[in-house]
């Protein structure tokens, strides 16, 4: 476990701090980490006597539970997996991480432990990781991205209702209470990424490193669609590199970006509209990114919560549709694709569904600075028009 150990060993948890009801009723993994925590305990006060140090048999019992709970995580479905086995998951990734001339090998572990993991509980020693791993990766990178220009706002149709900047009381009374789809405007000009994230470099020093799932095509309702797992800087090469060639269209699309990367989530600030009852809170927000080129679509689909959808660059096109029209927008059949229209909401096929004919549609462009309010159940396609990234903040 040598150097990056050595140097971050007071961040790693003392077993003390992680026994109790996570390994209460999992012996295996109480013994496995207890001596684990007592390996890098040791390390850091450099006291081994008297200290188990057969590095190489610890090693081998932490690789045994990573691959068991990763076992545990693919059976079944993911939202099914219990959080103990997640932690424990990530537990046994953090104490697998080893020298730092194994770089890559220690970055790809980081990025199962947070992918697959759950690392709430240890965000202090995620962060320092990350900015110790990734450490002069930046200065390496000698390919330049480019500085997406400020764009002048232009005056396009919107079929809903436009309100600058609305307090939370009015955002209450005239949008969420009513379920009105509304464009707030001039709510998130304070945020820090309105300008950092138009320079493309800044998102490659600060997350390049990172390894993320990216969806492989312009709309993931097609037969063609799938998805990889990503580095962050090829993905961006790849799709921000200011060439115009041919190129297969990626989407790095409603990923839990903010947790994975706490540098990026101090760029944005959690809306106040989110709280807007008494019992909300931030903890019940769910925060996604939305990072592509131009041409991505998301096809008319719903989602079950409320959502702010806030654009930081780039322009998109809505089309919005009322939760009343749901049987004339034709849902999949299928329960992946069941919140998935199969109609094409940006050029109608009246011929194969003709119900979609008596369906109100409601246009909009979404612009740098607006956020779009969408109540739960109301049918969206959203097109970008140009490189876009948004933010989209969902609750209950």
């Amino acid at each position: 476990m040598e150097a990056v150990i050595l140097e971050l060993a007071k961040l790693f948890p003392r077993f003390v701090d992680i026994d109790g009801d996570l390994l209460r009723h999992n012996v295996e993994a109480r013994y496995i980490l207890k001596r684990a925590a007592d390996y890098v305990e040791s390390l850091e006060y450099h006291t081994k006597d008297g200290t188990d140090t057969n590095e190489e048999e610890i090693r081998y019992l932490i690789q045994a539970l990573v691959d068991i709970n990763w076992e545990r995580i693919h059976t079944g479905h993911f939202s099914n997996v219990s959080l103990p086995v997640r932690k424990i998951y990530a537990l046994g990734c953090y104490f697998k991480i080893s020298s730092p001339e194994q770089r890559e090998k220690c970055n790809a572990i980081l990025d199962e432990a947070q992918l697959l993991g759950c690392t709430d509980d240890w965000n202090e020693l995620k962060t320092s990781l990350m900015k110790h791993l990734d450490d002069d990766l930046y200065l390496n990178d000698v390919t330049s991205l480019p500085i997406l220009p400020v764009v002048k706002r232009c005056s396009h149709r919107c079929d809903i209702p436009q309100i600058d900047a609305p307090s939370l009381n009015e955002f209450r009374t005239l949008c969420y209470e009513p379920h009105q789809p509304t464009l707030l405007l001039n709510t998130m000009n304070h945020w820090p990424a309105m300008d950092k994230w138009r320079n493309l470099n800044y998102l490659l020093k600060v997350a390049g490193n990172r390894t993320v799932p990216i969806e492989i095509g312009s709309n993931y309702a097609s037969e063609e669609w799938s998805q990889q797992l990503v580095k962050i800087r090829d993905f961006l090469h790849r799709q921000f590199n200011g060439e115009d060639e041919a190129k297969e269209i990626e989407y790095l699309a409603q990923h839990e970006l903010f947790a994975q990367i706490p540098d990026l989530k101090a760029d944005i600030c959690l809306p106040d509209y989110c709280t807007v009852r008494s019992d909300d809170s931030a903890t019940d927000v769910d925060i996604k990114a939305w990072l592509g080129p131009a041409g991505t679509i998301s096809p008319m689909h719903y989602d079950p919560k409320h959502n702010l959808l806030c654009q930081v660059f780039g322009s998109k096109q809505i089309i919005l549709a009322s939760p009343k029209d749901t049987e004339k927008l034709y849902p999949h059949q299928s329960e992946f694709l069941g919140n998935t229209s199969q109609i094409d909401a940006a050029k109608l096929d009246l011929q194969t569904y003709p119900l979609a004919e008596s369906v109100q549609f409601y246009e909009l462009f979404l612009q740098p600075g607006d956020c779009l309010y969408m109540p739960p159940k109301w049918w969206h396609y959203v097109q970008a028009k140009t490189p876009s990234f948004s933010v989209s903040f969902w609750w209950e």
